[in-house]
C-alpha cells in the first residue's frame, strides 16, 4: 500500500523489535506520529489524543492499513526508544534529497541547536546539528552530537549526507576548522563563507590587521557617497582587491546598517592560502544598529571561497536568519519543553518535529502566508488541506 517518496525513503529504516512480537509496521507507527506533529500535537500524550479520535483513524486508513488496530501508546514509545537515529537521519536525508530541488548558488546555512527539555543532572542534554537550506527554508539533514562542542566531529558526518554540489555552507565559528573545508570543498564540491572568531586566533588576527591596514577601510566618507549614488540597491563598490556593499533596514524605531567588505587581496597569506583549501578572499562585517540615541556597532569577520562581495552578503545574510529557524521550533513546535529522555527518543522525536516543519514550511500556494502554527491548527481541522500537506510532501 506505501506509495510515495517519503515511503520508499524510510523503507530501508531497520525494525530492530522481536519481529514475532511484532504487532504493528514500523513506517505506519512512523506516519501516525508525523501526521500527529503535523496537526499541532508536541508530546506523546498529545498523539495518542490525536490517534484516538475516530475522524482521523478514518483519515489514517487512506494511507497505511493498520491491520492490527491502532498501536498502543507504549509501543509507539518503545519503538522510538530503539530506531537507529542514524538510520533514521540517512532516510530524512534521501527523503529531502527526492522532495526539493536546490537552486543553483543555493546557501546551505548548518547550526547547531540544544533542546533544553532533555537537559537533566546526568546529562548535558542533547545537541542537534541541522542543515537548512535557505531558498526553501527547509531543514535537509541533521545530526547529533552529545554537546555543542562535538560539533566539529558531527558536522563532517551531516555533510557526508546532504548532495549540494555547486551550493554555499554558511557555518558559524565552530565549524571554522580545515577538514571541514576540506569536506566542504573537495568532498560536496561545494563553496564556503566561514565566520572566524578567537578559535582561530591567528587567522583572526590576520584578517583583522589586513582591514584595519586598508585605505578603502578607513575612508568610510566613500562609503556614504556610494551609498548615496546607488539608493541603497545594494550594488558593490571597489576593484578587485577590496569590494563593499551596504544595506540599511528601518523598522519600529530601529535603524540597522550592515556594510560588507571583501578582499580577494590574499596573496600576502601564504600559510592561509596552502591550510584553507579553496580560500579566495577574506570579509569583514560592520553591523551598526541605531535605537532612538542609543548606537552600538560590532564587527564580524569570515573567509570564503566565494568570488563576490554579493555571494558573501547573501551567504551571511542568510546564516544569520537560521535564528528564526530555532525559535519556530521552540515556540511552535516546543522544542525546548519537551522533556522526552528515553533511548533515542529524543533525538527521534525532534527528526519527527523538523520534519513536520518542513511539511507546513513547503505549503507555498494553498496558506502560503499563514504562520506555521496556524499551518497546523488548520491541518488539524481541515482534513482536505492536511491531504494538501502529504501530497506535495510524501508523494
Amino acid at each position: 500500500m506505501y506509495e510515495g517518496k517519503f515511503f520508499e525513503s524510510f523503507s530501508i529504516l531497520e525494525d530492530r523489535r522481536e519481529q514475532g512480537k511484532v504487532l504493528h509496521k514500523l513506517l505506519d507507527i512512523v506516519f501516525i506520529v508525523i501526521a500527529a506533529v503535523i496537526c499541532g500535537c508536541n508530546e506523546w500524550k498529545d498523539i495518542k489524543l490525536w490517534m484516538d479520535m475516530e475522524l482521523n483513524q478514518l483519515w489514517l486508513r487512506k494511507y497505511i492499513r493498520l491491520q492490527n488496530g491502532l498501536p498502543s501508546l507504549s509501543t509507539i514509545g518503545r519503538l522510538f526508544n530503539i530506531i537507529n537515529p542514524k538510520q533514521f537521519e540517512k532516510c530524512f536525508s534521501l527523503w529531502m534529497g527526492q522532495a526539493i530541488e536546490l537552486d543553483d548558488y543555493d546557501i546551505i546555512s548548518i547550526d547547531g541547536k540544544t533542546s533544553r527539555g532533555s537537559i537533566d543532572e546526568e546529562s548535558r542534554g542533547i545537541h542537534i546539528v541541522s542543515a537548512i537550506c535557505r531558498s526553501h527554508s527547509l531543514v535537509i539533514g541533521q545530526v547529533k552530537t552529545n554537546e555543542k562542542s562535538n560539533e566539529i566531529t558531527a558536522i563532517p558526518d551531516l555533510l557526508d549526507m546532504l548532495v549540494i554540489k555547486g551550493c554555499t555552507v554558511t557555518i558559524d565559528a565552530m565549524g571554522c576548522q580545515k577538514k571541514i573545508v576540506e569536506k566542504i570543498v573537495n568532498g560536496c564540491k561545494a563553496d564556503y563563507v566561514l565566520n572566524v572568531k578567537a578559535n582561530q586566533e591567528s587567522l583572526l588576527n590576520d584578517i583583522v590587521e589586513h582591514f584595519q591596514n586598508h585605505e578603502m577601510v578607513n575612508k568610510r566618507e566613500n562609503l556614504n557617497i556610494a551609498h548615496q549614488l546607488t539608493k541603497n540597491k545594494k550594488d558593490p563598490i571597489g576593484d578587485s582587491s577590496l569590494s563593499m556593499l551596504r544595506t540599511i533596514e528601518k523598522g519600529h524605531g530601529r535603524i540597522e546598517s550592515r556594510t560588507y567588505y571583501y578582499s580577494q587581496d590574499i596573496q600576502w597569506m601564504l600559510d592561509a592560502r596552502k591550510e584553507w583549501i579553496g580560500l579566495k578572499g577574506v570579509g569583514m562585517v560592520l553591523r551598526e544598529v541605531e535605537v532612538g540615541n542609543n548606537k552600538s556597532s560590532e564587527y564580524a569577520y569570515f573567509i570564503g571561497s566565494v568570488n563576490t562581495v554579493k555571494q558573501m552578503e547573501k551567504a551571511v545574510r542568510n546564516h544569520w536568519q537560521v535564528e528564526s529557524f530555532h525559535w519556530s521550533l521552540d515556540v511552535t513546535y516546543r522544542d525546548d519543553a519537551n522533556k522526552t529522555r528515553k533511548g533515542y527518543a529524543p533525538q527521534n522525536l525532534a527528526l519527527i518535529k523538523r520534519i513536520a516543519f518542513n511539511v507546513a514550511k513547503k505549503d507555498t500556494t494553498v496558506r502560503p502566508k499563514e504562520s506555521m502554527k496556524g499551518k497546523r491548527f488548520v491541518a488539524s481541522m481541515d482534513f482536505k488541506y492536511r491531504d494538501h500537506l502529504i501530497k506535495i510532501n510524501f508523494m
